[in-house]
C-alpha cells in the first residue's frame, strides 16, 4: 500500500522531533501514514539565532540524518507549485494574513500534492480554509498516533508537560488536549 503522507510545518517538527525520534520517514498506521518537513526547514533554522538557541539539538546527526528523505516533486508538479504559491502569497497580502514564506510554500506544496499540513499556526489554518487545504493540528496528529498505536498516553502527557515546562503550548492547547484525549493536560 503506498504511503499517506503527511507535512509538517516547522513548528510541529520543532515541537515534536525530539520527543517522538525517529519522527520522519516512519510508516504508522494501516494507512502507512508518513511524515515529512521541507528542506526549507533547515535554512529557516539556520537563519534564526532564536531557533538555532531554543532547537539546538535540530543540528545533532541523528536529526539531520532523518531529514534527509525528501517529498519527490517533478518539474511539472514544482511548476504547479509555484503557481500556486503566487496566489496564497496575494490572498495573504490581501488579507493581512502573516503567513511566512516557508510556510505558503508549505501549504502550496500540499495543496498541489493533495495532502494535508500540520499546524498550529492561525493565519495559516484561515488561508488553508480559503482554498480547501487540508489541514491538522499537532495534538490531532498525536491523536492519530495514538490510535494508530504508534506512540501512547504517556508519551502525550510527556509531550504536553515539555510544551509548558518550555512555553511552547499551541493556541488552543487546553481546549484541543480536553476535545482529543478527553482529560485535563497535565
Amino acid at each position: 500500500m503506498p504511503q499517506s503522507k503527511i507535512l509538517l510545518d516547522s513548528n510541529t517538527y520543532f515541537r515534536l522531533a525530539k520527543s517522538i525520534h525517529p519522527l520522519l520517514d516512519v510508516e504508522f498506521g494501516e494507512e502507512n501514514f508518513c511524515l515529512y518537513v521541507l528542506k526549507e526547514l533547515d535554512d529557516e533554522h539556520t537563519r534564526s539565532p532564536r531557533l538555532r538557541t531554543v532547537f539546538s539539538w535540530v543540528d545533532d546527526e541523528e536529526f539531520v540524518r532523518n531529514r534527509k528523505k525528501r517529498l519527490s516533486r517533478s518539474r511539472k508538479r514544482q511548476r504547479e507549485i509555484q503557481i500556486t504559491i503566487d496566489v496564497l502569497k496575494e490572498h495573504s497580502v490581501d488579507h493581512q494574513l502573516g503567513v511566512s514564506r516557508i510556510d505558503i510554500l508549505g501549504l502550496a506544496t500540499v495543496f498541489v500534492l493533495e495532502m494535508p499540513i500540520v499546524t498550529d499556526d492561525g493565519d495559516m489554518l484561515a488561508l488553508a480554509g480559503v482554498f480547501g487545504i487540508r489541514t491538522m493540528k499537532t495534538q490531532e496528529l498525536m491523536r492519530l498516533m495514538v490510535d494508530c498505536e504508534h506512540i501512547d498516553m504517556a508519551r502525550i502527557s510527556q509531550i504536553a508537560e515539555w510544551w509548558t515546562y518550555m512555553r511552547d503550548k499551541p493556541g488552543s492547547f487546553r481546549a484541543d488536549y480536553i476535545r482529543l484525549f478527553g482529560k485535563e493536560p497535565p
